[in-house]
């Protein structure tokens, strides 16, 4: 692919550290270099960022796209997913190969980066979600941590016959892959008991979608984080814990990180976007909010955002986990229709890929939450760093790869999901008026989003091979 030079003139660079106002020039799909007053030939591309936030391109570690979920499948291919990742000022992905109880964690990357190749529109990475641990799964978890560039891997404490690791198989892989310098990512709620609890609710005539949240109390959550603290522990490795709903889970986090424990943690924007208000009626529209964990009360966001300040959250990342809510749009394998008479057959999981920095800039920057320097560390620089992809990712800095957006602070935008680029027929945010805009982005120095204009194109996007976690 060609590379276009580019000169972004008088922007406002904000990473994680710094906030400065610079020229910075893209060549060779690298920032080559960033100062005052470049001075750049005719053949050179110039965009005046006057005004604009020069930002590094949002990096979401939690996302699925063409993830087959029991008899479920996600509305997203990897094309549309990423085109709606890209609009929204992301530029790398990591996404998920599930490891089938037939297959090994090697096959199920293959399998992954087949359909995804052809498709992608920014770069990408993969975790491998581990249902099975043998002898033949942690030497092909070894091989894929060694040769593939592939250092995570997701497990569950919940959806038991499913996706449901035990204690001991968790334990394992903690063990071996905090000693090669990877992450195990754990899903932490108490699966059996809160199999027990709609099982209960079903018996009891109970099957409205508000009782998918009555089902899954913020007590499990905490039970399950703090186990696989516990766990993490003992194996002397690092954890990471995905979607972080509750004070009763982040407690465990808090107090673990006092004492020196490496434990790192995600939340999303609907758990700081939402309450638990949302469940209060038996509608079926209720099902758009049925995601795992759910939305839990006011008092979580408090401290959620608490812990955003001071370092206890490390990440925001999306769980963009999209499923439609009309009838016949995509058929009912990618519809929460399915689950019309019976909460448990809700599919689980929201779509956020492409609101992420807009809605975190209006409801954290704007309101005096998140500095702009956080605000970056948490969408970027941070994910980027705990999961091997930094400095080439996560930052810009002379040798990085020139993943830049341009984002204006000062216009508003109101949100209808018939403008946004996800296969999904509905967002959250519809009709919400949000502060801030992702005006151009470039991927490695192409410009691929430039206002409404889509300058990308399938199969554009590229694998990329991770390294240790970097971030303590």
């Amino acid at each position: 692919m060609t590379h276009t030079t580019t000169l972004i003139r008088n922007g406002r660079i904000i990473t994680a550290s710094d906030d400065y106002v610079a020229d910075v020039l893209l060549q060779d799909g690298k920032v080559h270099t960033i100062g005052k007053g470049i001075e750049v030939g005719p053949d050179v591309r110039v965009v005046d960022a006057s005004g604009l936030y020069v930002l590094p391109g949002g990096v979401d570690t939690h996302v699925h796209l063409e993830n087959v979920i029991g008899p479920t499948i996600t509305t997203d291919t990897f094309a549309s997913g990423t085109k709606a990742a890209a609009f929204g000022g992301t530029t790398t992905i990591v996404d998920f190969a599930l490891q089938t109880e037939l297959d090994s964690p090697l096959g199920a990357i293959a399998r992954a980066q087949r359909s995804a190749e052809s498709q992608v529109n920014v770069d990408y990475s993969l975790h491998v979600i581990i249902k099975r641990v043998d002898e033949q799964v942690l030497r092909d978890v070894r091989h894929a941590m060694h040769f593939e560039g592939v250092t995570s891997f997701k497990m569950f404490m919940a959806y038991p016959g499913v996706m449901m690791a035990d204690d001991a198989s968790i334990f394992r892989m903690l063990r071996q892959v905090g000693a090669d310098g990877g992450m195990v990512a754990l899903h932490a709620e108490n699966g059996t008991v809160i199999d027990l609890l709609i099982k209960e609710a079903l018996e009891a005539g109970h099957t409205s979608p508000r009782y998918h949240a009555l089902t899954r109390p913020s007590l499990m959550e905490g039970e399950a984080t703090h186990r696989g603290i516990r766990l993490a522990e003992l194996a002397q490795a690092p954890i990471y814990f995905v979607h972080v709903s509750s004070n009763d889970a982040l407690k465990h986090i808090v107090s673990a990180r006092a004492e020196g424990i490496p434990v790192f943690a995600e939340t999303c924007p609907h758990y700081l976007l939402f309450d638990d208000s949302v469940y209060d009626n038996d509608d079926f529209e209720t099902a758009k909010y049925v995601m795992t964990p759910p939305l839990r009360k006011p008092d979580d966001q408090k401290h959620l955002w608490r812990a955003l300040r001071y370092d206890d959250l490390q990440v925001i990342a999306t769980d963009h986990c999209p499923f439609c809510m009309k009838e016949g749009h995509l058929g009912l394998r990618s519809s929460k229709l399915r689950g019309t008479k019976n909460f448990a057959e809700i599919p689980n999981g929201a779509p956020g890929i492409e609101t992420r920095l807009v809605s975190l800039f209006d409801i954290g920057v704007m309101q005096g939450k998140l500095s702009l320097n956080r605000f970056v560390e948490l969408t970027s620089t941070t994910p980027a760093k705990l999961f091997g992809l930094f400095p080439k990712k996560g930052t810009v800095a002379v040798g990085s790869d020139a993943d830049i957006v341009l984002f204006n602070p000062n216009v508003s935008q109101t949100i209808h999901a018939k403008h946004l680029h996800s296969n999904c027929d509905h967002t959250l945010l519809e009709g919400r008026s949000l502060q801030g805009r992702v005006e151009k982005v470039f991927l490695r120095g192409n410009l691929i989003v430039d206002g409404e204009h889509w300058h990308g194109r399938e199969g554009m996007g590229q694998f990329v091979k991770r390294g240790e976690v970097r971030a303590f």
